[in-house]
């Protein structure tokens, strides 16, 4: 490749500043400017030519091994429509993409090198053995009331899981947002139900509410489904489970709801806003979805949370997206999540067996950051 063209080596961008123009044909969008249809095109045809790739490069791997799987790492595994085609073209009967496919989850290939080559162990492949991903830290109740008291929070205590799992489905069926702080944290980029914010997908607001008051982006950017895995073809059009959000598949086309006439003529926000299917908060401009799939053997508790929903609504899947706001990691500590909760406009945290409301909270008063706190020579 050119490196004339690139900046990724040595730069912190893909395409240098001073080329996008003459590469492109338009000037680069500012950020928090509008979204232009030349802005929409252009993603398109990179996420085009990046499916044409993914899948070229399986066939290529499948004609050298002759496996009937395959198994996708790095960064580029991350884009779940690729992987949601290559899954759905057949060529392979399985797909698995590693949940931390970035390049933090290199560690995880070397560890299973280090095993193969010096251990003189062998490969063997018998099912997930991540079981769910849920390799981070964890914090016991103590550590939680500690957090509590310092804030002088106002929570009460779900001793038995069915019961707080109840109650946090009656909040979530009254379009409350719910910040989800549960055992251990997931190991990769996707919030998969223990470091999570939720809401109902059957809501037409949710999408909007959870972008401008909750994650601070632009109001269009889509939201996932986390659905229990028995019920996934209940609501989409996927051939294999999706355990780690990695797969997109379509919305199942009895829930979906007819375009209008005059549709392609119409401003791009109102193709956004356009109300989908019957699960609007999650369904995409092109009535897809990416999915995760719930299963009660890796997140019993997520899973029940989901389970009590579907009792309530007759809906057995959730709006699922990462517990922070643009900008900053995951939460990780319930500290972290606490913070999180009182400084955007959340109704509801649970903190493991804890349920606080936002209105019996006291007043939050904006901490200084460490800049502020110190100054630096």
């Amino acid at each position: 490749m050119n490196q004339d063209y690139f900046d990724y080596a040595t730069g912190v961008r893909m395409v240098p500043d001073r080329l996008w123009e003459e590469l492109f044909g338009f000037k680069k969008r500012a950020g928090e400017s509008e979204l232009e249809q030349v802005h929409c095109d252009l993603a398109l045809a990179i996420q085009k030519v990046t499916e044409e790739i993914v899948l070229k490069l399986a066939q290529a791997a499948k004609k050298l091994t002759g496996s009937k799987n395959i198994c996708l790492a790095g960064g580029v595994a991350l884009n779940c429509v690729a992987n949601g085609k290559l899954l759905e073209s057949g060529l392979f009967d399985g797909v698995w993409v590693q949940p931390a496919a970035g390049d933090a989850g290199g560690a995880l290939g070397a560890a299973q090198v280090g095993h193969h080559i010096f251990a003189s162990q062998p490969r063997t492949a018998n099912g997930d053995k991540m079981r769910g991903s849920y390799c981070g830290p964890e914090f016991s109740f103590s550590e939680i009331e500690k957090i509590l008291d310092k804030y002088g929070a106002v929570a009460k205590n779900y001793e038995n899981t069915e019961h707080l799992c109840q109650e946090t489905a009656t909040l979530l069926s009254q379009e409350k947002v719910v910040g989800w702080f549960q055992g251990r944290m997931e190991w990769g980029p996707r919030a998969l139900g223990h470091r999570s914010i939720l809401a109902d997908p059957r809501s037409a607001e949710t999408q909007k509410k959870l972008n401008l008051k909750i994650k601070y982006r632009e109001s269009f950017r889509p939201f996932a489904p986390s659905v229990l895995a028995e019920d996934l073809n209940d609501y989409f059009e996927l051939s294999d489970v999706s355990p780690y959000m990695l797969l997109v598949g379509q919305v199942k086309k009895e829930r979906c709801h007819q375009l209008p006439e005059n549709f392609h003529g119409q401003d791009l926000r109102e193709k956004l806003y356009f109300v989908r299917s019957d699960i609007p908060a999650i369904t995409h401009l092109d009535f897809s979805a990416r999915v995760q799939t719930v299963h009660k053997e890796f997140s019993p508790i997520y899973w029940e949370l989901i389970q009590q929903f579907k009792k309530q609504t007759g809906y057995g899947l959730v709006v699922n997206t990462s517990f922070n706001v643009r900008g900053e990691p995951i939460v990780c500590t319930p500290e972290d999540a606490y913070r999180c909760f009182m400084r955007t406009e959340m109704d509801v945290l649970v903190l493991n067996n804890y349920v606080l409301l936002k209105d019996e909270q006291p007043p939050w008063h904006e901490e200084k950051s460490w800049r502020e706190e110190y100054v630096l020579d």
